[in-house]
């Protein structure tokens, strides 16, 4: 299936964009960045919680130590097609993310169905271990989006990612079952990850200045939990945006 990294150790930042901010931005980046080995794709992720959602529950409340599983795929899969079962952890404002390569097949077959991993590892332990710990684990929600994904040219570690169309599900838990959903943001809007190994570059940081972009606490799986339970949409908090704050009402 190719290499591929597996563990990942990094800060990461958030940022709802205007389409104003978004062509500014992008025309910023210009010959600082450049298309990672994904460059435009359609993420699609299924996350797993317990039947009482307890981990995003938990997630939602800011713990110091959070964590997720999920599995996730670049395009729409078929059985033999490459997936990630990925573990992801913040501590300390630093995320941990370990993820294992398998097919399709395989993966549901391992996370769905409860078969041992067809060829284990250090990471599969790590995940047999979590729903062990969890108890009752399966598929809640499934999130898809289209993301341009870039790295640095010269900033070694550096990489930033634009998603838009960020769409939700409770059913066709299956990344066979394609692209559809109901939509996270309002039309044009993109959510901006940037992901860096320690402090950002001067030339990034002052082109979020220029554009007033500040950081937000931003989860399209909690987000999307809160449509779920009635709250109201991320994009409609313009409020909490405007000071940074965690956008989840």
């Amino acid at each position: 299936m190719g290499d591929y990294q597996g563990v990942f150790e990094r800060y990461e930042k958030k940022y709802l964009l205007t389409p104003g901010q978004y062509r500014a931005l992008r025309q910023e980046m210009e010959g600082r960045t450049e298309p990672d080995q994904y460059g435009r794709s359609t993420v699609c992720s299924v996350y797993f919680d317990t039947p009482s959602y307890r981990l995003i529950r938990r997630s939602l409340e800011k713990p110091g130590y959070k964590e997720k599983l999920r599995l996730r795929s670049y395009g729409e899969v078929r059985g033999d097609d490459p997936v990630f079962a990925e573990l992801k952890k913040k501590y300390g404002g630093i995320v941990y993310k370990r993820r294992v390569q398998m097919t399709l097949d395989e993966a549901e077959a391992y996370l769905y169905r409860g078969q041992p991993a067809g060829n284990p590892s250090q990471i599969t332990r790590e995940i047999d271990w979590f729903c062990h710990f969890y108890g009752e684990v399966a598929p809640r929600m499934l999130i898809t989006c289209e993301r341009v994904a870039l790295c640095g040219v010269r900033d070694e570690g550096l990489r930033v990612t634009f998603d838009r169309d960020i769409r939700w599900r409770e059913e066709a838990l299956s990344l066979r079952e394609g692209v559809w959903g109901d939509p996270l943001l309002r039309p044009g809007e993109r959510l901006m990850e940037i992901k860096a190994p320690g402090a950002l570059p001067l030339w990034l940081a002052d082109a979020l200045s220029g554009q007033g972009v500040f950081p937000i606490s931003f989860s399209k799986y909690g987000s999307a939990y809160c449509q779920k339970m009635g709250g109201s949409a991320p994009a409609d908090d313009r409020h909490l945006k405007e000071k940074g704050a965690s956008i989840c009402a």
